[in-house]
């Protein structure tokens, strides 16, 4: 515990010290100047989103608690990791641009010859308590530690999934810089980055990392670490440019069209790195809009088949580049089955004909060479149902049935 918050009755109680810190003094004045907070909060692009589960609350504790479906949103067995060594990353890639997953939304893009570390999270819980909240459902691929120097960090927003005070601290003891939307760096600072060492931005703005261009671009979420929402830090979704690759990382958003304008200002893009997990019909948003795939079309985390939608709306309509699906598979984080959102996204790919890789945790890919294809979920996962597949007639084998269901 570090710090305290008072009450209105005047005691003071312990603040958690990954709550992090509130922004204050001219961090806090340039929020305020910030063209998307309004009326003492954030804005999102497309209107108000609504952060409240909906739906019936008995129909989602029955959901909850069903012990078919929870033990669906669990791996059966060992996750199969792939046990990421420093030789995997300490030679250069061959096309200029190699991706490394490290579960969740954590991603090494090493491109043009600079490492980005994306939403690192190397914590065994996604909570501000380490004895309660989603645990890892597989360990990391490799220590922090033996990940080598990285150029610059990136973080998403400071929701505790993607910003992890323990793996934030660690990282402060090495020379790397941090890009972070609007008053996150305050609880940067707070956990001992100095200021100096911090690239603090709005939407649309950028910044330089050595050969590369750092830009926030909008997204469709929210924000928020302790027991007060304030809506006073931003979230973003992070365009990378270098000399002869650009990757798009998009955080957690719900989908919006504000794709297309991103994909138009800074595509195409030779990998998107797409949140398609953690959805669910008690998330609220627009369920009337049509889909391939079935699911909620929420508004703060994208369905799979939304996930693929986006990517082709950043590529400028058309299938391009590589799609690597992220947000998914590490935490339990929503009712659907953990595999799920890998195996759906599969679907949508196939259909959309869009390149998409699916390496274990850890596994290194460069998206011009060959693509890890293998879905490597089904030897510890359940048989994923499809509900928009037609079963046959006479299904030829279990398997078949199973794929029907």
């Amino acid at each position: 515990m570090a710090g305290f918050r008072s009450l209105s009755s005047g005691l003071r109680t312990p603040r958690p010290a990954a709550f992090g810190a509130d922004p204050s003094d001219e961090r806090m004045a340039r929020i305020r100047r910030s063209p998307h907070f309004r009326d003492g909060v954030f804005q999102n692009p497309g209107g108000p989103t609504s952060i409240r589960p909906s739906g019936s609350t008995s129909a989602f504790v029955k959901d909850f608690l069903d012990k078919e479906a929870r033990s669906r949103r669990a791996p059966s067995g060992t996750v199969p990791v792939h046990a990421t060594t420093l030789a995997d990353i300490a030679r250069q890639p061959a096309g200029g641009l190699r991706l490394t997953w490290m579960g969740h939304s954590s991603v090494l893009a090493e491109i043009d010859g600079q490492r980005v570390l994306f939403d690192p999270v190397w914590g065994e819980r996604c909570s501000p308590f380490p004895f309660a909240g989603p645990r890892r459902l597989h360990p990391v691929p490799l220590p922090l530690a033996a990940l080598g120097p990285v150029d610059v960090v990136v973080i998403s927003h400071d929701h505790y999934d993607h910003l992890d005070m323990p793996t934030i601290k660690a990282l402060a003891g090495t020379d790397t810089v941090f890009a972070v939307p609007l008053g996150v760096g305050a609880h940067l600072e707070y956990w001992g980055v100095s200021a100096d060492r911090l690239l603090e931005l709005d939407w649309h703005e950028e910044t330089k990392v050595g050969g590369l261009t750092l830009t926030a671009t909008p997204a469709r979420h929210f924000c928020g670490r302790g027991l007060r929402n304030t809506q006073h830090t931003l979230w973003a979704s992070w365009v990378v440019a270098g000399a002869e690759h650009r990757v798009y990382h998009s955080g957690d958003t719900g989908y919006f069209e504000g794709f297309q304008d991103i994909g138009a200002a800074h595509g195409p893009f030779d990998a998107t790195m797409i949140q398609i997990g953690a959805y669910s019909d008690y998330w609220p948003g627009d369920r009337t809009d049509p889909t391939p795939l079935p699911g909620a079309w929420p508004d703060i985390h994208m369905s799979p088949a939304q996930g693929v939608r986006a990517h082709l709306d950043l590529q400028g309509g058309r299938p391009h580049g590589v799609l690597l699906p992220i947000h998914w598979g590490t935490f339990n984080l929503a009712l659907h089955a953990w595999a799920e959102p890998g195996e759906w996204t599969r679907d949508a790919a196939e259909e959309a004909g869009q390149a998409a890789a699916f390496p274990r945790p850890g596994e290194p890919f460069e998206p011009a060479g060959a693509l890890p294809s293998d879905p490597w979920w089904r030897a510890v996962s359940g048989p994923i149902a499809r509900p928009w597949r037609r079963p046959a007639a006479t299904p030829s084998s279990p398997e078949d049935l199973a794929a029907s269901t």
